[in-house]
């Protein structure tokens, strides 16, 4: 090559890196993320060990006053611990340092009510300890709980308690090297039980533990530890125990708005829309029945199935998977907790294994130019990203394959150090000359850190995500299509052993008929008279989902276009509208329909069909479940 032609290159080079470096980065829009939040939520799953006197005293709930020597766990290792968590896929454990009991597991000096009186190690174990060195062993992060309420001191709920629970905390961050999260259990005290006697103590939620105090010691000690509690500040509950974040759930809340005890606490599965203070939701869920082990609930063990339909609905809706196991009565995780938690990783791994558009360049409707091109979206990094003009909050991205291919899952990441953004989206695929939605509804809300979204496969040439709306210019960092296999599982497999709705009957219909909706059997279905359904749950029960899935057969009669969904009395009056929408794409696909809302209680659930997609014809359930 003569000197020209090198001379022109590089002036080229020149010119083109002088013009990425003139293209700005979109503003941050508020309330963003502190770096710890970001590799927090990065982690994605990671454990909870329950672990205790309730262990060997069969309880959920101990009064703080069972014996310590009945704490004996015979072959406790913390170290097989951490190898199960490590095969399944868990990049941390948090340890109950002390639950509600007040019993510690670590051989604390300001009490007698610790490992240190029991026979475990004749008195000289410390589980915190030997716990957090088999995660540096492992490679795994450690983190505590420490429960704020303590059934076992005479002065709780009084100044006194207070110096006692800063200690433990200090304590505990002190002498355990780093951690990555510190948990506050929401239940703090006023059902009148402490120390096994009936009290009629109760604390002031929001202000008796002083918690602007804590924070200002955590922040001193542990700068990098992210705080768990209702409201934060760190991470916020996700407003229910059973393992999954709403589909829209912005990492927001209002400042100073949540508390220990929120009573409106079922709107922490969405987040506030309109909040300003960054906190991403953590969903809790133990792999059994109970969060401490019961010998019982050894057939009672979430299945890989279940706990993959969970990862999709925490980690997928943008939220962290907390999985809890209960260390058995010999002081190790279950063989069968084991097996099921390394086998859900394994179905994690294969379905989202081969990115069918990584290092493809999409076509895009909208470039900021310079570094933030489409071409960043399949680049397999965190820190690159497309983006759009400043002003522009809509956008589609194209993907167009060789030959047709066989996909159902998509995965869409936000670049959340500049904020969460977008507020609607859409995916399509091109059916011949037609895009049709590959989901249950058009349209969907928030992506976040990450949205998975699963759905029946589809063979297609291109599809494309339509950005229907976002607070601010769009930022992308990553974007996945994939074939998870021909038995990859949807949102709600009617026919899989580990669905379950609540028991409910269907009011003036025949129950012979009716049965055919509720008997995890897809290929029978129920055809109501009318266009309303009436379910009684039998008593007032707390409800957040209808589950609807059409006929499945060829002809696929009966299906509901345009819905209501409302709580109501006996006879279907004094409704109270929960959710009104729309079943779009029923025809070509007709898959499980979900429908959350906000979470109610109610005996009465009304179902309504405002318009069938065939008139005139009554409406068809394969299956019909209510959550």
């Amino acid at each position: 090559m003569n000197k020209l032609i090198i001379s022109s290159v590089m002036a080229l080079a020149s010119l083109t890196a002088s013009a990425q470096s003139t293209v700005k980065a979109p503003a941050p829009i508020l309330p963003l993320p502190e770096q710890k939040q970001i590799d927090w939520q990065r982690m994605e799953t990671y454990a909870f060990i329950h672990f205790g006197l309730n262990t060997f005293n069969d309880r959920e709930w101990g009064y703080g006053d069972s014996d310590p020597a009945t704490f004996n766990p015979t072959r406790l290792d913390c170290e097989q611990w951490a190898k199960t968590l490590v095969a399944a896929g868990m990049k941390g454990v948090i340890l109950t340092a002390k639950h509600h009991d007040g019993f510690c597991l670590w051989p604390f000096e300001g009490n007698d009510y610790n490992v240190s009186r029991s026979p475990y190690k004749n008195g000289k174990g410390n589980i915190v300890r030997e716990l957090s060195e088999a995660c540096k062993k492992y490679d795994l992060k450690f983190a505590v709980y420490l429960s704020p309420w303590d059934r076992s001191r005479a002065d709780y709920a009084t100044p006194g308690y207070l110096p006692y629970f800063y200690a433990q905390l200090h304590d505990l961050l002190t002498n355990y090297g780093d951690v990555f999260e510190v948990w506050f259990d929401g239940a703090n005290g006023g059902d009148g039980y402490y120390g096994g006697a009936k009290d009629s103590r109760t604390i002031d939620r929001k202000n008796y533990y002083n918690y602007p105090h804590i924070f200002a010691m955590l922040d001193s000690i542990q700068p990098n530890a992210v705080v768990f509690g209702d409201g934060g500040p760190g991470c916020r509950w996700v407003g229910n125990e059973k393992g999954f974040a709403g589909e829209t759930n912005w990492a927001f809340l209002r400042k100073n708005t949540v508390y220990p005890g929120y009573p409106n606490y079922p709107e922490l599965q969405y987040g506030h829309a309109d909040g300003d203070q960054w906190t991403a939701a953590e969903c809790d869920v133990s792999i059994r029945p109970g969060w401490f082990y019961h010998p019982e609930e050894d057939d009672r063990v979430k299945s890989p199935e279940q706990l993959a339909d969970l990862y999709y609905r925490s980690v997928g809706h943008n939220a962290t998977l907390l999985l809890n196991f209960p260390v058995d009565r010999e002081g190790l995780i279950h063989p069968t907790d084991s097996a099921n938690a390394v086998n859900f990783h394994k179905m994690i791994q294969r379905e989202l294994q081969h990115n069918l558009v990584a290092g493809m360049t999409p076509k895009v409707s909208n470039e900021r130019g310079g570094e933030f091109t489409a071409k960043a979206m399949t680049d397999n990094s965190w820190d690159t990203y497309w983006a759009t003009a400043d002003g522009v909050t809509s956008a589609t991205i194209t993907f167009d394959f060789k030959k047709p291919q066989l996909m159902n899952r998509i995965m869409l990441q936000e670049y959340i150090p500049l904020g969460q953004r977008v507020k609607k989206f859409a995916v399509e695929y091109l059916d011949g000359k037609t895009w049709r939605s590959v989901e249950q509804g058009e349209e969907t809300t928030t992506i976040g850190y990450k949205r998975l979204l699963r759905f029946r496969t589809v063979e297609a040439k291109s599809v494309r995500v339509r950005i229907i709306d976002s607070r601010g210019p769009i930022c992308l960092n990553n974007v996945g299509i994939y074939y998870g296999g021909k038995d990859a599982q949807l949102t709600w497999n009617p026919t899989a052993e580990a669905i379950k709705s609540l028991p409910f009957a269907i009011l003036s219909a025949d129950k012979a008929e009716w049965e055919k909706a509720t008997d995890r059997n897809p290929q029978t279905v129920w055809f109501s008279k009318g266009n309303e359904v009436l379910i009684d749950l039998g008593s007032e029960q707390e409800i957040s989902a209808l589950q609807y899935l059409p006929d499945q057969s060829e002809g696929r009669r009966g299906l509901i276009h345009t819905y209501t969904i409302a709580a109501c009395d006996a006879k279907g009056g004094n409704e109270r509208v929960l959710k009104s929408g729309e079943f779009s794409n029923l025809q070509n696909n007709p898959i499980l329909q979900t429908v959350t809302f906000n979470a109610t209680k109610t005996r009465y659930v009304k179902l309504r069909a405002e318009r069938m997609v065939v008139a005139g014809e009554a409406m068809g359930f394969a299956e019909l479940g209510v959550k």
